[in-house]
């Protein structure tokens, strides 16, 4: 019989991302999704926010929880939008709105100068414990959106690493190419020891 974690999300992107990166490396767990209460969510850091989704949904199912608080930090803007990602361009969570916005704050900065990182923070509460990990995924910005595939950001968000020739952004990765390097796949490796007890 397979173990039980609820994933502490109504995005169904997170949700379709994260069991493929826990099916990877943990088959045997089961991921379930989280139809509870919308937490508020007002820390001021990923690892505050993480934690108030998993405890919430702890105490909301009863099960061990898993929560990923997740954004965009570019170092040009001192980290923003940071945990304010989702938000960026106002309390709509709109995607194309938010991503848009931070293209024309940054229309003027030349290429050396828009490095950036995805963050991930992902908490797990369980009767016993907390913890949080986190994983970041090194790149820099594009200066216009290229490719459909992934959400948020994706489409402007250039990984480093890539050969200078054939650079994409994560909007032209697959999903699969996405789940097995991205700052969750990353987070959730730190995470796997955590689970042996889940």
């Amino acid at each position: 019989m397979s173990a039980r974690i609820v994933l502490a999300t109504h995005n169904a992107h997170k949700v379709e991302e994260f069991q493929a990166i826990v099916a990877r490396v943990r088959p045997d767990l089961e991921v379930i999704g989280y139809d509870g209460p919308e937490p508020v969510e007002d820390g001021v850091t990923f690892e505050q926010n993480a934690l108030i989704k998993a405890r919430v949904a702890h105490r909301h199912t009863g099960l061990p929880a898993l929560a990923d608080d997740s954004g965009i930090c570019v170092d040009v803007l001192g980290g923003s939008p940071g945990v304010f990602s989702a938000y960026w361009a106002g309390h709509r969570k709109d995607s194309a709105a938010n991503t848009e916005l931070l293209l024309d704050q940054l229309a003027d900065v030349a290429d050396p100068h828009r490095s950036a990182q995805f963050v991930s923070v992902i908490a797990l509460v369980a009767d016993d414990r907390e913890d949080t990990v986190r994983g970041e995924w090194p790149g820099r910005l594009a200066t216009e959106i290229s490719g459909d595939g992934g959400f948020g950001y994706d489409p402007i968000f250039i990984p480093e690493g890539q050969d200078a020739e054939r650079e994409r952004t994560v909007g032209q990765w697959s999903a699969q190419e996405k789940n097995a390097a991205s700052h969750r796949a990353r987070a959730f490796e730190r995470l796997v020891p955590l689970l042996t007890r889940v």
